[in-house]
């Protein structure tokens, strides 16, 4: 298994500015490379205290120049915010300065507030998903970008500097949250990304479900999908579950609120409909009981407890990628290193021991 780490960016400190708590939260993806694990991803967000990375590539190329194994991973570059152009470029950029190791996570979006911001109707993200995604694919692959679609009206334009590695078969990943973005991640030939939100039980069907359409387009077996979680290690069992319920539940509280998922505006928003269900569920459950249930979905506890619960994931999942967050809802960074440290010398290995490392070129 590939086992990568997550930077979220989230300032709930209350001793913290935004810009301390982003030199450390950053500061996290070197000590992943020193702690052992394989890649270092960040998610784009906006405008919000829930998430603070406005551009994921920028970041990775402050990382790029701090360290020199782990791959660097966009979880994801949201399309519909972002010129596909300018997308291929920065990419392109990035994986010349880091000699091959960047991962490239697409996305459509999924909060209204950040959508609302940019302008942009958010009706429309399918759509944009849908044919941003192939433009890039093809530009980081051909060194050049240019499409006639509804959308995008881009004449044929050379990307300078050119790519040198053009090989992005196994370097390509798109969020599937919705049941319309995974047959759409699938179709474009991305690994499959999802973030971690049920009883694991629960996610097989979309992933089957992905894999079958990956198989019908492309006749070849897909790389291994991604998985995203919160984490909290420590050797004390009752310690770990104290502190992985506390700010998970806290964490959870904030999705709730970036995303709005509690409303009632899912049902109305093209594309998005599949999300009004989960969001009449935690009205129906109550706050209290939804977060508690959240973090029971988690991976948390000690490191043994930590590697059991990956060994069931891989007799569902079958061969994966494990993704963790190890900073979130405020959790302080001394109790955040100690944590990763921990996993990285304790749970990585036995992860690496469990699959197949993936293909992806280190």
């Amino acid at each position: 298994m590939d086992v990568g780490v997550l930077l979220v960016f989230q300032n709930w400190h209350e001793n913290l500015s935004d810009a301390d708590m982003f030199r450390q939260e950053t500061e996290l993806g070197v000590l992943a490379e020193e702690y052992g694990f394989d890649s270092v991803w960040a998610a784009e967000h906006h405008f919000d205290d829930y998430s603070m990375c406005p551009d994921n590539l920028q970041l990775m190329s402050y990382l790029a120049a701090k360290t020199s194994r782990v791959k660097l991973g966009t979880g994801a570059v949201i399309l519909p915010w972002n010129d596909p152009l300018r997308v291929v470029e920065k990419v392109t950029m990035l994986d010349i300065l880091s000699e091959g190791r960047v991962v490239f996570g697409m996305g459509r979006g999924l909060a209204k507030m950040e959508y609302e911001a940019f302008g942009v109707d958010m009706n429309a993200s399918r759509g944009m998903f849908d044919e941003a995604a192939p433009m890039i694919v093809k530009g980081l692959q051909n060194g050049y970008v240019e499409n006639t679609g509804p959308i995008y009206q881009q004449a044929r334009a050379d990307i300078r500097p050119g790519p040198e590695n053009r090989d992005w078969s196994d370097r390509l990943y798109g969020v599937a949250m919705s049941p319309d973005s995974v047959p759409a991640v699938a179709k474009v030939g991305a690994r499959m990304m999802t973030f971690m939100q049920y009883p694991a039980e629960q996610h097989v069907p979309a992933m089957e479900r992905y894999r079958e359409v990956y198989r019908e387009t492309h006749h070849r077996e897909p790389g291994p999908i991604l998985t995203q979680d919160f984490i909290y290690c420590h050797e004390d069992p009752a310690e770990a579950e104290a502190v992985a319920r506390e700010y998970l539940s806290r964490y959870f509280l904030s999705v709730i609120k970036h995303y709005d998922f509690a409303g009632s505006h899912w049902r109305q928003t093209k594309g998005y409909e599949a999300y009004q269900a989960g969001a009449d569920m935690i009205r129906e459950a109550g706050m209290e009981a939804a977060g508690a249930g959240y973090a029971d979905t988690q991976i948390w506890g000690t490191p043994e407890q930590i590697v059991e619960k990956y060994r069931h994931r891989l007799e569902l999942f079958g061969d994966h990628q494990p993704n963790v967050a190890p900073s979130f809802a405020g959790l302080p960074f001394d109790k955040v290193r100690a944590s990763l440290k921990l996993f990285g010398e304790k749970v990585v290995p036995e992860l690496h021991k469990m699959g197949v490392k993936t293909s992806v070129p280190a």
